[in-house]
């Protein structure tokens, strides 16, 4: 089979990798799509990100659908011929943490496409994948394979909106509106925000956001003054999903979140200076989120039923053969929101 290997910075190959054949309780999956995430992107721009660096060759990629074709014994309600979304997320389920129900913060996690341990977790942007069963969440009749493979980010924003706390009612800024930005804006609105503001820098991608549920659009670039604004009797947001890992774009949601308001953190980025006094003033709560878990079923049942639509979202589906092309096009934020390679 094909796989799409990093190397190093900008070293990025297609080769060739035993396929090997199920294990009991596992199927075969033929890959179909999968979806370039700002982890990949770092892998292949810098070689890592933060203290996770690539030490070894390892398969990219851990947005991913496709269809079964092989099943191992002793799999019940799954068959050949089945579309389904594939969770990355496997815990080892003995661990201190899984054993409080906290997965994502398994001390033992196989998440695919990971540097963090060594040997490197090998990822999902291959031909074929040999799978758990229970990794595995069917694709309902009418949904594009495509539709199917956004089940991760999606989940990372359900996730997030779990550490958030009840969404009823509330009015949410949403800063930095990449595929996670906008993700999440769906994900509030699912979970009954009252209002939704999105702040970016680039005009084309807060277009989108009116498009998918965003009550109100600004460009803090040209008229970060329509922020400020919302700064009036100690602040407007209930909610605040950060997504662009900028410190000003922190060090302005802090300046518009209500007191008691909650800050939920889901873009990477490095060290950051924080306004300790407007924190302790307003009682402001910052919350991290991680990962996911059993937010992926979830994920998938939202996309089955038509709750989400997150076909917007989808910029261009590029070939395995021109992988290179798709990262490129996956940098360029003035053009792409999500790109996906197909298998």
């Amino acid at each position: 089979m094909k796989a799409l290997v990093i190397h190093a910075a900008k070293d990025l190959r297609i080769e060739e990798r035993e396929a090997l054949p199920p294990g009991p309780g596992q199927v075969e999956i033929a890959i179909q799509a999968g979806g370039i995430c700002g982890s990949d992107l770092h892998y292949y721009n810098h070689g890592g990100f933060g203290t996770v660096h690539l030490r070894e060759p390892m398969i990219l990629g851990h947005e991913i659908a496709g269809t079964i074709s092989a099943v191992g014994e002793g799999v019940e309600g799954l068959s050949i011929g089945e579309r389904v979304a594939v969770s990355p997320s496997r815990p080892c389920n003995h661990c201190h943490y899984c054993l409080k129900g906290q997965q994502n913060q398994c001390l033992h996690m196989q998440f695919y496409g990971s540097a963090m341990p060594m040997p490197h977790i090998q990822g999902g942007f291959r031909q074929q994948l040999v799978a758990e069963s229970w990794q595995c969440h069917k694709v309902g009749d009418g949904v594009s394979i495509e539709e199917a493979a956004f089940a991760e980010p999606f989940a990372v924003t359900l996730h997030a909106v779990n550490r958030a706390g009840s969404m009823l009612g509330k009015r949410v800024l949403v800063t930095g509106c990449g595929p996670i930005g906008a993700l999440a804006i769906i994900a509030a609105r699912l979970h009954g925000a009252r209002e939704i503001v999105v702040t970016d820098v680039m005009d084309h991608v807060l277009t989108l956001a009116q498009g998918i549920g965003a009550d109100r659009t600004i460009n803090v670039a040209t008229n970060p003054e329509a922020l400020s604004a919302y700064g009036a009797n100690k602040g407007y947001f209930d909610v605040m999903f950060e997504a662009s890992g900028n410190e000003r774009a922190m060090r302005a949601g802090l300046e518009v979140l209500a007191p008691r308001g909650v800050l939920v953190q889901l873009g990477l980025g490095g060290d950051v200076s924080l306004p300790q006094n407007m924190i302790v003033a307003k009682e402001i709560e910052i919350r991290g989120t991680f990962r996911f878990h059993e937010e992926f079923g979830l994920a998938v049942d939202l996309i089955n039923n038509r709750r989400a639509d997150l076909k917007p979202l989808l910029t261009a589906v590029y070939p395995i053969g021109d992988a290179v092309a798709a990262f490129e096009a996956a940098n360029d934020r003035s053009k792409a929101m999500k790109i996906q390679i197909a298998f």
